[in-house]
């Protein structure tokens, strides 16, 4: 038994890694740089872009849109650059799991998918041999683009140490009820407006809400956005599985205001 669990621990490690999705706060000029090194190096990979309009330094957004794709993956890279800190003391890491791998920097973006993984440190001045460049302004393409396209080669050996540092983590989801309020976070507004919450199903399951009150604004709980009128407010659980404050058919962050950050509202 405890060779045959040798072996398949050996098999996932091996995993032919087929897809890689990107995530980063870049907008559209380093993106494409980014794209053009992975495929000099592996012409034959395939590229997701999840999203490029991350808040500029936003990790905590990052964590969270992260923590909320991963998992409808398998056999992916998943490569993660929104990185304040480029060029200084923090590290890039590589962490893998039995069905994805993870490449982003050691700042917290990981924070919800890095349980149970294995942690690797990546080589960045091995990494940037595929570009002759080692920028300390844009290691998405020196560093993170080559990373990728190798372990789709099945080549990480050629980039990894081991890691010996400590894994930064964020708490991504911290809201909690205080008396008939909760103390939350706005993490994400999506291109619909909605403003997209850190409270989870399972805290308004607990608290079974009617509306919530938000800068004096009452946004009824309902279960889909069809249950109010046109241009009403509502709030419901999104496909985050967390709660969102909403607009039907109309854009909730421009009315109202919403930005990412911490705020507090009143439930009934």
């Amino acid at each position: 038994m405890d060779r045959e669990r040798m072996t398949d621990r050996a098999d996932k490690s091996n995993r032919k890694f087929n897809l890689i999705t990107l995530l980063t706060d870049f907008g559209d000029l380093y993106l494409g740089i980014m794209k053009g090194v992975i495929l000099s190096i592996n012409p034959a990979a395939r590229i997701i872009d999840i999203s490029h309009s991350v808040e500029p330094q936003n990790v905590k957004q990052a964590a969270f849109l992260l923590a909320s794709y991963h998992s409808f993956f398998e056999n992916c890279v998943h490569v993660a650059v929104i990185d304040p800190g480029v060029g200084g003391e923090r590290e890039i890491i590589l962490a893998e799991n039995d069905s994805n791998c993870f490449i982003a920097p050691n700042n917290g973006v990981l924070s919800e998918v890095i349980d149970g993984c294995r942690v690797y440190q990546v080589n960045t001045k091995k990494a940037s041999k595929y570009t002759g460049k080692l920028s300390s302004t844009f290691h998405g393409r020196d560093v993170f683009a080559p990373a990728a396209a190798l372990v789709t080669m099945n080549r990480k050996d050629e980039i990894l140490e081991p890691f010996k540092g400590e894994i930064i983590k964020l708490n991504i989801f911290d809201a909690k009820i205080e008396e008939n309020k909760i103390d939350f976070s706005i993490l994400y507004i999506d291109n619909f407006g909605n403003a997209v919450t850190n409270i989870k199903k399972e805290l308004i399951d607990e608290i079974q809400p009617k509306e919530f009150i938000l800068n004096s604004i009452s946004f009824p709980f309902v279960e889909k956005y069809v249950d109010v009128g046109k241009g009403e407010a509502l709030t419901l659980v999104g496909s985050f599985e967390t709660l969102e404050f909403s607009i039907r058919e109309g854009n909730a962050a421009e009315k109202f205001g919403f930005k990412t950050g911490r705020f507090k509202v009143e439930f009934r």
